[in-house]
């Protein structure tokens, strides 16, 4: 019996999503009394894959194919069903982003396994084993039973927070037998965002609305973000209207985040934008209205224009750097 983990690489390197992975496994598997298994698929050298034994995992299974930069949900999730079956996993965890929302359901079909998805913490209970997250927009939160012998997760991104536990890792070569016919995808064409903090990863973000009246007051957003090593976001009718690419669009209709510092700058605060940010650790909201419904999710909240009060935090914030 074990958890087994999927730890996501980019260009093989794990991201920090996946080290949050392994510290909430490796948290999971010592309250179950097993233990924490990793399983690596695509091109990561020794040295990258023994860092998750600072997390707590245990060991390895390192599939070295390079057909898996593709990212083929298909094909991963045949992947991962073949590694949870090795290891007798009990439960398996993913990261609740794009990659594990597609993957998660395949993979609790293949395992005939119960699947929550944006789980937050450890379970209040193993027998049975009960779960908790986020309902009704982070509104609520749902505590759900699941009764399969196998059980699926995807975690909620920066619910439980990356904890060093160290431990050495056994790094394992596992051939999951895939064959050409399970990688149905083909790429054509790829194109990278170079330079920019991802929403994802990003542990400060800064966000505009139609607030800042214009795209071409965006550079105060983007100065701030550099002095903090943050990522840039907007609502959607900002992205809607053309100012901002929509790769930039955080609601429940675009990226759902989870970061340390979220500061909303002319942002109403609609509902479908509150369900994709609520679960920042921190809101900093700017508005001139102080009726505005971002208020009421805010933990610091000011009343003013959002092009006066962008320049005296920039300010401050190299103030604070120096």
């Amino acid at each position: 019996m074990s958890v087994l983990i999927y730890t996501e690489n980019q260009e093989g390197k794990f991201k920090k999503v996946s080290f949050e992975l392994a510290s909430y496994g490796a948290a999971l598997a010592k309250q179950m009394g097993t233990e924490a298994i990793a399983v690596s698929l695509g091109q990561v050298d020794e040295a990258e894959l023994q860092k998750l034994g600072a997390y707590g995992i245990s060991k390895v299974l390192n599939v070295a194919d390079q057909r898996f930069a593709l990212l083929d949900n298909q094909a991963i999730a045949k992947a991962i069903a073949a590694a949870a079956t090795k290891t007798d996993s009990k439960v398996v965890v993913l990261a609740h982003n794009n990659l594990g929302k597609a993957v998660a359901p395949r993979l609790s079909v293949k395992l005939q396994a119960g699947l929550v998805t944006a789980a937050q913490g450890l379970p209040s209970s193993l027998s049975p084993f009960k779960v908790s997250k986020v309902v009704f927009t982070g509104k609520s939160i749902g505590h759900v039973l699941m009764h399969t012998d196998v059980k699926v997760l995807t975690l909620s991104y920066n619910s439980f927070g990356v904890a060093e536990n160290p431990v050495s890792a056994a790094i394992e070569s596992f051939d999951p037998a895939m064959t050409d016919s399970d990688f149905a995808l083909s790429v054509e064409q790829t194109q990278k965002v170079t330079g920019k903090i991802l929403l994802s990863e990003a542990e400060i973000v800064v966000a505009g609305g139609r607030g800042m009246k214009g795209p071409e007051n965006w550079g105060a957003i983007e100065e701030l973000a550099e002095i903090l090593g943050a990522g840039t976001a907007c609502s959607r009718p900002v992205s809607d209207e053309g100012w901002r690419p929509h790769g930039e669009h955080v609601g429940q209709t675009g990226k759902m985040i989870a970061p340390n510092l979220y500061f909303a700058f002319g942002i109403s605060g609609a509902i479908q934008h509150l369900g994709g940010v609520s679960s920042s650790k921190v809101i900093v909201a700017v508005n001139k209205d102080p009726e505005a419904p971002i208020f009421e999710a805010a933990d610091y909240g000011i009343v003013g224009d959002a092009l006066k009060v962008l320049p005296l935090m920039i300010e401050a914030a190299k103030e604070l750097k120096s």
